[in-house]
Formats: structure tokens, C-alpha cells, sequence
């Protein structure tokens, strides 16, 4: 039995792994995946990638990009979720900042510097017309941080998934100012590179599990009222997510389609300098 960790945020975009997973489909090809929730996102992620805790991550596209680039041990070998991923922006429900040039001065919680709440929110800047370069930023770890930030006043607004905060604007807890979609596919799924060298033929299994049931997800019975149910969300909320999520299940990862990100990236000033895309992947379907 091989031994293999995986990581991903515990929210509904992750609910496909939670299926094989209750199936024990890998167990079934002699490998034993141990999921672990990483609420901080893909900072936690990368840095556990590092750290060398963790072996596969479902991670942010602009997080996994700018970390490899500063030397993160691992490779994306396919994209998980294509579509954009819509970042709610929010305050407080009792703010005073009313509308999205208010903030051009505020404090941003951000759960992790590289993490998606913080690049996300210098793309933001850079669709206002702000300088990018004056924004201040307070790490806060998770989406509880975020709240807790704003709730005592110590940030004044805080980026995260339309959905997943949606709840939290229904209870009168924050308050959202407007989107900001990313300008790219949204969830790559990542992997260390020792293990890519070591254990190839398992993570080429893994993928192969995952993406079967990705290809018939959206159509599994009663889905949006199972997803409403586990993650407390209005059903046709769930159901909203549902029609504009589209999951990749097994399209190879491209140097056209790295480049083309990187060079959004650049313009966004989220990366410093362009490399060859062949450092960022492994297409493993080769």
C-alpha cells in the first residue's frame, strides 16, 4: 500500500474527492490517500508542500504559480476546476464603506501572503486603477480570522469565494461591496516533486479516480441538495455554483495555457518575472 496526503480547502468545489474517498476507490488500487482540510488555503498548502508534509494539494492557480516560481518543490500536473473563481469582496455588515472606491485606502485581510485573498486582492487594485504598492495587508490564517478581523476592527475588508462567504452575508455578519472574478482557471492540482519521481504510477491512479468522478458529478442525483446540506448553503445558491463551475477531468496541463497565466500575472504585478512554463508542470499523460 502506498502512502500519499493530499490537501484542499473543505469547501464544495472538494466534494468530488470526498466521494472516492467514502468509496475507498484508491484503496482499491493499492493506495492509501489521507485527506487534510487546509481552511488557510493554498499558503497553507504550498508551504506544507515545503515542509514536505504534504504530497498532493488542490490549490489556487495564482498561489501554486507564484510559490513554484520562488522555488516550491512541485509541479501542477493538471487543472482542476477550469472555470473563474468569483471572489466576494466584503466588510463588515456595520461598515461604513458603502461602495468599491472606499476601500481604495482600507486595510485588507489577507489568510497568508501568496495565498489567493492576498494576490487576488492586487488584482483588484490593479482593475480600480489603485497603486498596488501602497496596499496594506494583515495576515489573519483562515476565513474565521476574516471575520474576527472585521467583526473587531483591526481590517476593514476581506476577499474570499462568493459562495462559501455567502452564508455569512445572509446572517448580517459581512456585508459584500462587489466581485472580483479571477482572470484565469480558478484550481490546479499540484504535487511534490519527489513524489512525482518516486511514486508516478500512483498519482497517475489518483488522477484517473478523480477524474472519472468529476466527468458525471454534476449529474449525480439530488447533488445541489446534498452540497446545500453539508456546507449550509441555500440550495439555490448551490445550485447558481453548480451552473457556472466547470471541473477539468483529465484535459493534460499545457505550456500555452501556463503562459498565457503568467502573463496575466505579470500584468497584474502579482509576478515578477516570466519563466519557461516546462518548470511549472509535469504533463504526465505523456
Amino acid at each position: 500500500m502506498i502512502d500519499l496526503k493530499i490537501g484542499g480547502v473543505p469547501e464544495h468545489f472538494n466534494y468530488p474527492w470526498y466521494i472516492t474517498l467514502k468509496n475507498k476507490s484508491y484503496n482499491q488500487q493499492n493506495i492509501n490517500l489521507r485527506w487534510k482540510d487546509f481552511p488557510g488555503g493554498t499558503g497553507d498548502m504550498c508551504a506544507a508542500f515545503r515542509d514536505g508534509t504534504l504530497d498532493i494539494a488542490i490549490v489556487l492557480t495564482e498561489g501554486i504559480i507564484k510559490d513554484i516560481a520562488a522555488g516550491n518543490p512541485s509541479k501542477i500536473v493538471q487543472t482542476y476546476v477550469k472555470s473563474r473563481l468569483v471572489w466576494g469582496i466584503h466588510v463588515n455588515a456595520t461598515s461604513n464603506f458603502q461602495k468599491i472606491e472606499d476601500l481604495k485606502h482600507a486595510t485588507i485581510a489577507i489568510s497568508k501572503f501568496g495565498s489567493g485573498s492576498h494576490l487576488m486582492a492586487i488584482v483588484n487594485a490593479y482593475n480600480q486603477g489603485w497603486d498596488a504598492s501602497k496596499l496594506k495587508f494583515l495576515e489573519i490564517g483562515n476565513l474565521q480570522g476574516g471575520i474576527d478581523a472585521l467583526n473587531l476592527g483591526i481590517a476593514d475588508y476581506f476577499m474570499w469565494e462568493h459562495f462559501t462567504t455567502k452564508p455569512l452575508v445572509d446572517e448580517g455578519i459581512f456585508r459584500r461591496i462587489e466581485d472580483c472574478p479571477t482572470p484565469w482557471p480558478c484550481f490546479m492540482i499540484a504535487v511534490r516533486n519527489d513524489i512525482l519521481e518516486n511514486n508516478l504510477d500512483a498519482v497517475k491512479k489518483v488522477l484517473n479516480i478523480i477524474n472519472n468522478e468529476i466527468l458525471h458529478f454534476k449529474k449525480t442525483p439530488e447533488i445541489a441538495e446534498i452540497l446545500s446540506k453539508r456546507y449550509q448553503q441555500k440550495l439555490e445558491d448551490v445550485e447558481e455554483w453548480l451552473k457556472i463551475t466547470e471541473w477539468n477531468a483529465g484535459k493534460p496541463i499545457t505550456k500555452n495555457l501556463i503562459s498565457r497565466i503568467q502573463n496575466k500575472m505579470m500584468s497584474f504585478n502579482v509576478l515578477e518575472q516570466k519563466k519557461n512554463s516546462y518548470e511549472f508542470i509535469k504533463n504526465i499523460y505523456l
